[in-house]
This record gives C-alpha cells, structure tokens and sequence, in this order.
C-alpha cells in the first residue's frame, strides 16, 4: 500500500513510501482510507512544533480520515467489511471525561495517523459515517467538528435563541455555525475577506463583521446583541485575540478555548478573570462518544460539511501548503 510518512521537519520532508499492507488484531478494524482532511495542528506537527515532545518520525499524519472496512479483527461486533466509518482523533478516549491516559495517543500526532491507503482502527473508536455524506465530507468531521460540538454543546449546553460568535472561517468556525444554525441561534461571523463573509452568509450567518475593517470586532458585536454581548464564542485565535473575545460575551457567557491562529496559545484563567462571571473552558477535541453524538445530529439535521478543496493523493503536498496559505473556507481534503 502507499501511504506518506513525514521524514523529518518541513514540508520538503513529506514523502510518500511503499508500506506493507497492516493486519487487523483481536478489536481492531482494517479500513480502506478514501479521504483525510487537514487541520491546523497538522502544519504544526510537520514543522516540529507539536506539543512538548520531539517530531516522531517516521510519521504517518493527518488525524481526520474516512474509509470503508476492509477486514475486521476477532472479537469485533458491530461492524463489517464494507462500512462506512470514521476513525476517532484519540484512539483510546471512548467515552466519559478527557484523562491524559486516554489523550496520550492521538493520530497523526503520537501515533501513525490517515494519509495512508490502508490503517488500523481499534473498534470501540470507530463510528459509521452519517448518511448522505461523501468520504471528503464525513473526513472532516472527527477534529474540527467533534471540537465545535464539543465546545458548543457537550460544555457551553447551547440553546435555541442565544447568539454566538465565529472567529474566521476555517473549519472549526464554519461547524460552529452549522450547529448553531440547525439548533436555531443567531450567529456572527467575523472574517478579513469580505467574500468568505458573503459564503458565511450563504450558510446562515445572521450578522458579518470584517474585522480589519471593523477592528473592534468586540465592540461590534456588542452593537449587534443590543450591548449585551454574546452568549458563546469559540476562541480560535488564541493570545492575540482573547481580549476581544471575552469583552464581546454577556456576563455569565461561556468562551471554548480551542486553538492558535495568532501564535501563542490563550491564557484560560485570564479568560475566566474579570467580574463578567464568564464560563471558560479548554478543550481538545473529545472521545468517540462525541465523535458518534455529533455524527447522528449531522445526520438529524442534514448538514453538509464544507469542503474547499480536495486535493489526489499524489498532491498531498499541496494541500499543505493550501492550509499555510490561509485562503481556504471551511475545509482541504486529500482524496485517498
């Protein structure tokens, strides 16, 4: 089978390799890859600067992938060659609260991830796509998507009618607004494109701030909630933007916080400081019970991921260096 491995740090250190195909064990899944998505975490872990650890290589990355089963392992119910599945970002978070234990292998991370014609998943991390998606769109759902289901409604407990607030539009952001649209919020999108804004808008967004136009993003959307602010935001941006974001929330509002955009990761207890009583939380990813939750309400609500671009196996590259470019909306896809 071919698969790509990362051979050392950079994008020049991408490369892909001739594998002997992989045999399933006693609770494990054989499944034929057909798609595998890209995240910013993915930039980090090739240039190096994953986590605390030194880049392990060779590596096989990409966490988000979607596939058909090939073969199943002994003791495997449930699940037959020819299923449709997703594989979990953390191959042993299963179900109930995060633990370093069960986070301390994640795919394309600390193990072998999905840019590979053929991998091994354990079964209890394995979850049938929804139906009516393509393999490109389910492919996006386990990192990005679990992370805005997470976010929004496993710990901010999102309701019908209150108001939330997209940074940008990559893909954690535009799942943030899908779910909150097909739950029945308004939402607020800020970009500094005016054209991903009229996509934004498109797929239900309510208000639309540039914010390099508008660089009081946070002002703004206090404005457009009548100076109360806003009930959820997902803080993607990380140091850079953390100020902005807990001024933009009401009092009692609940912040995610997810990523860094701007470089430098957000400083929670900052966050929860003030007088405001905001409700802020740190999260990464989540289980396979959250990747299943968030695969039957996409399903419910008939939401279709979007997908940018999807790039041939052979041009895996490029689709690297698309996601360093930052021109994208919602997500780049490797077709497998």
């Amino acid at each position: 089978m071919k698969a790509y491995q990362i051979t050392r740090p950079g994008l020049d250190g991408l490369e892909m390799v001739e594998l002997q195909s992989p045999k399933p064990g006693a609770g494990q899944v054989l499944v034929r890859v057909r798609a595998a998505s890209l995240n910013y975490r993915d930039l980090m872990v090739i240039s190096g600067n994953y986590g605390r650890s030194p880049l392990k290589v060779p590596l096989i990355p990409l966490s988000d992938g979607a596939g058909e089963i090939i073969e199943v392992g002994a003791a495997v119910t449930g699940f037959k060659p020819g299923d449709r599945v997703m594989g979990n970002f953390f191959p042993n978070w299963i179900d109930g609260p995060p633990g370093a234990e069960k986070q301390a292998s994640a795919l394309g991370g600390s193990v072998d991830g999905v840019l590979s014609q053929e991998v091994i998943w354990e079964a209890a991390a394995t979850v049938p796509m929804p139906r009516g998606l393509s393999f490109q769109e389910a492919s996006t759902l386990p990192c990005a998507g679990v992370t805005a289901w997470v976010g929004l409604k496993e710990l901010g407990a999102i309701q019908k009618g209150q108001t939330v607030l997209a940074i940008g539009t990559g893909g954690v952001s535009i799942f943030a607004l899908q779910i909150a649209k097909a739950i029945g919020c308004t939402v607020i999108v800020t970009s500094s494109s005016d054209e991903k804004l009229a996509r934004a808008k498109k797929l239900g967004a309510d208000h639309l701030i540039n914010y390099k136009q508008v660089p009081a993003w946070d002002a703004r959307a206090r404005e457009l909630t009548k100076g109360a602010g806003v009930d959820h935001i997902l803080e993607v941006g990380g140091a850079e933007t953390l100020e902005r974001s807990v001024a933009s929330l009401k009092s009692g509002g609940h912040l995610t916080l997810v990523g860094l955009l701007s470089g430098a990761r957000g400083d929670i207890e900052a966050a929860r400081g003030g007088a405001k009583g905001i409700h802020a939380d740190s999260i990464y990813v989540g289980s396979a019970a959250h990747l299943q939750a968030f695969s039957t309400f996409v399903e419910t609500n008939a939401i279709k991921p979007v997908v940018d671009r999807v790039f041939p196996f052979t041009e895996a590259r490029g689709a690297y260096e698309a996601l360093k470019a930052a021109g994208h909306f919602g997500k780049l896809v490797v077709s497998v």
